[in-house]
């Protein structure tokens, strides 16, 4: 962090003065900090779980123009809601450690030009997904970046603990814009894949905000580790892993999968669930740090989320 407190203050609020000279913005550099407000690896969740289930709703491929445009939309949606919660939580990263040197925080961006970059590309993603994909597809999209926006960011994320489980609902709209995409309605097995990256998100999200738990605590947001016990967030995180597995499972007796996603389901499950146990049991002894490791759990569970979708991408192609 290279910018001075005056230079921070004013990246919070617009329009105040600061004595810190103005960083230097090369085109590239600009370019840069616009792509860092969209949150490009959050992203990677995007193409992760939507190209699978397009191939599944397909029953094979796709068209590729539809996979591109659907795409597209898709990354235009989920990086003007993210650039909007930047905009909104301004004044939390500057507190918090491992954000503090997000380019609305720095002052690379002014919170003018970062509020006008989010509600453009947002309503651009709306426009594509309409014009290009489905109206069904492009009405999803939307939902999708009111509730990040309104009400994750705006609503839960400084007044709940269970702001990340509510929140997460926007995380799991991909999978149904890829649904639609392909067939322009929404499906069960949809809805069970819906389910899976629902009840996948606190445990993944959970021990990131354990590791951190220092710096929401000073930020004054409630994640559920600033609040709750470890007992109590291993516990929770537990009841939401079986309810993940048993969404993933259940979409096995609908027929549109196979064995090679069947086993993934079962073997990255098992696997996972082993991971989360092994987690509660420690925090149970009261373990901290690298002993309890919580990174462990959430690299682990992005594993898993990878090996389910990629076996839910090859199955259509692989029969007995």
């Amino acid at each position: 962090m290279t910018s001075t407190q005056d230079a921070r203050g004013s990246a919070i609020h617009e329009g105040s003065p600061s004595t810190a000279p103005a960083p230097e913005r090369s085109p590239r550099r600009v370019l840069r900090n616009y792509l860092a407000l969209t949150k490009p690896r959050i992203i990677e969740l995007l193409l992760i779980t939507t190209i699978p289930t397009m191939f599944l709703a397909a029953g094979g491929f796709p068209s590729p123009v539809l996979i591109l445009t659907t795409m597209v939309g898709g990354y235009l949606a989920a990086g003007g809601a993210n650039a909007l919660n930047m905009y909104l939580d301004r004044d939390i990263d500057a507190k918090m450690k491992r954000t503090r040197n997000r380019p609305l925080v720095t002052g690379e961006i002014s919170p003018r030009a970062g509020l006008i970059f989010g509600i453009a590309i947002s309503a651009l993603s709306a426009v594509w997904l309409g014009l290009l994909v489905n109206v069904v597809s492009a009405v999803l999209a939307v939902a999708a970046i009111l509730l990040y926006v309104v009400f994750y960011t705006m609503i839960l994320k400084r007044r709940t603990s269970q702001n990340i489980v509510w929140g997460g609902v926007a995380g799991c709209m991909p999978v149904l814009i890829g649904w639609s995409a392909v067939t322009g309605t929404v499906s069960w097995t949809a809805v069970l894949l819906f389910l899976v990256i629902f009840f996948w998100t606190p445990p993944h999200y959970w021990p990131l905000a354990e590791k951190f738990t220092k710096d929401y605590a000073e930020a004054g947001v409630p994640m559920l580790p600033v609040v709750a016990s470890r007992r109590s967030v291993a516990m929770q995180m537990l009841g939401h892993t079986a309810a993940m597995i048993a969404a993933s499972l259940a979409i096995i007796p609908l027929g549109h999968t196979g064995w090679v996603y069947g086993l993934a389901a079962v073997g990255a499950g098992a696997w996972f669930g082993f991971l989360v146990v092994r987690y509660a049991l420690r925090s149970r002894r009261g373990l901290t740090g690298k002993q309890l490791a919580p990174m462990t759990v959430f690299h682990g569970s992005i594993t898993y989320l990878t090996i389910l979708f990629v076996a839910l991408a090859i199955d259509p192609f692989v029969q007995l």
